[in-house]
């Protein structure tokens, strides 16, 4: 493979233009770099090295959205009082995805970009209703995030095509948790993850939650079977233990029943209850 580092995104995206198809594009490398050593991708002619190109740099809020580079590695979204204040999920997100190592290299594109059933930035972003600025040679366009993988490490992007930023709406309720479970308790791959915002009015009915699933199926999703169960009604524990077995009952409509759902439907309505549990605690 031929190593190219392009100095602007038109240089890059001009390459892609001509190259894309014999083209790997690498920004923080942990999901290339194993490939490489395994050869996997000997099937590729260059290695496109976007990490260090300042469009896709940068976390902004406008008042109105965030903007978050696709280049912005994990750290940097763990020590940003943007994301803190306005994106809390994708915050917590930030904690316990991987080791340090990783963090300190692993970008929020190339997370989403590679596709991964337990990429963990993808459920927060779901629930921020976030889109992709997706580029090429010719054009800008936005691209929901849920619509990036369309299969298990099958990426909907063209060739030709960057992610450049992501668009996020900033929090819209009081609390807001991301929390994953896996083999162990720590620096361990998701086998399920869940964020989830939510706001309970006056009366303590829920006014407003969205619910992002994911590791446990084929894509992450946005549950909202979930959250139209759940809106407009008084919580308590029984209406979240209720809203847990949906949720497990969904999850198995989209994956179909497997040796793993034994483990897994249980699994998945604790984590919901487990998340949910402070707003009536």
């Amino acid at each position: 493979m031929k190593y190219i580092r392009p100095d602007t995104l038109k240089e890059a995206l001009d390459f892609l233009g001509e190259h894309g198809k014999e083209t790997q594009v690498i920004a923080g490398g942990t999901d290339i770099m194993p490939d490489l050593r395994k050869g996997a991708l000997s099937c590729k002619s260059f290695l496109l090295d976007v990490s260090r190109l300042e469009d896709l740099k940068g976390i902004f809020f406008d008042g109105q959205k965030i903007s978050i580079g696709a280049g912005v590695t994990l750290t940097e979204i763990n020590r940003s009082g943007v994301i803190a204040a306005h994106a809390p999920a994708l915050y917590k997100c930030s904690h316990v995805f991987a080791a340090r190592q990783v963090r300190n290299k692993a970008t929020i594109g190339g997370n989403v970009a590679n596709a991964s059933p337990c990429g963990d930035t993808v459920p927060p972003l779901i629930i921020h209703d976030a889109c992709c600025l997706v580029a090429d040679a010719r054009e800008e366009r936005l691209v929901p995030v849920r619509e990036i993988a369309f299969g298990p490490y099958q990426c909907a992007l063209p060739p030709d095509a960057l992610i450049v930023r992501f668009i996020l709406e900033p929090c819209r309720a009081g609390f807001a948790d991301f929390q994953k479970i896996g083999r162990r308790r720590e620096l361990a791959t998701a086998r399920m993850s869940l964020a989830v915002m939510a706001d309970l009015d006056e009366d303590r009915r829920v006014k407003f939650i969205r619910i992002g699933l994911g590791a446990c199926t084929p894509t992450p999703h946005n549950m909202t079977a979930v959250e139209e169960f759940l809106l407009s009604k008084p919580l308590d524990m029984k209406r979240i233990w209720e809203a847990g077995r949906l949720l497990s009952q969904k999850m198995i409509e989209i994956t179909g029943r497997r040796s793993s759902s034994i483990y897994k439907e249980p699994a998945v309505q604790g984590l919901l209850t487990r998340i949910l549990y402070p707003l009536v605690s």
